[in-house]
């Protein structure tokens, strides 16, 4: 089974919301089944954004064994966490010399190119609202899954630590996002090797 199928196969066992045919729609017309996961790092490779959401949905769903969170926010956070990257990166090479034989050659590279600059976890967030409604935990557990790597943590901003203090998805969120970013998806980077 690739990427893309397991995708669908579980969000369409797990979400049984009103909107998830329309956002399953959107989602199929964007390239979030083939897109990077980031420009140099994890899953800088064709598909490693979906790869990337499927490590996440499985590393939280174990960690929230035995809580009160239903397969269907697991499902939601997990999966859709970084929607934000949905038609952000955009492939391209550069020249780099080869130094065994001293040539140049081209090689590919990922860039950004940001049309909704609106923020990294509150993007994703908008962009799942447009088609569902999300619990106010699910919001919050999306919102901060960077935890401090996210811009407004870094410049001071304190409503994480609140965000984390009251809702434990967020926090299980984040740990999962941390492990399958740098433990499970390390040297999946076909860019920067």
């Amino acid at each position: 089974m690739d990427y893309k199928e397991e995708f669908l196969e579980i969000f369409n066992s797990k979400v049984h919301r009103q909107g998830k045919d329309k956002l399953l729609e959107w989602l199929c017309k964007t390239d979030f089944f083939v897109a990077p996961a980031s420009t140099r790092f994890h899953g800088a490779c064709e598909c490693g954004l979906v790869m990337h959401s499927l490590n996440v949905y499985k590393l939280l769903a174990e960690k929230c064994k035995g809580t009160e969170y239903s397969e269907e926010s697991i499902a939601l956070v997990a999966l859709c966490h970084d929607f934000c990257k949905i038609n952000l990166y955009r492939e391209g090479s550069r020249n780099v010399k080869n130094e065994e034989t001293g040539q140049w050659e081209k090689v590919k590279i990922y860039t950004t190119e940001d049309v909704f600059p609106y923020g990294h976890g509150e993007k994703s967030v908008f962009l799942l609202e447009r088609f569902i409604r999300l619990t106010t935990e699910e919001a919050m557990a999306i919102r901060w899954h960077m935890g401090g790597f996210d811009d407004s943590a870094r410049a001071g901003n304190y409503a994480i630590g609140e965000a984390f203090k009251r809702y434990p998805l967020a926090v299980m969120a984040h740990l999962s996002d941390l492990e399958a970013t740098y433990l499970l998806e390390k040297g999946t980077s076909t860019v920067n090797k």
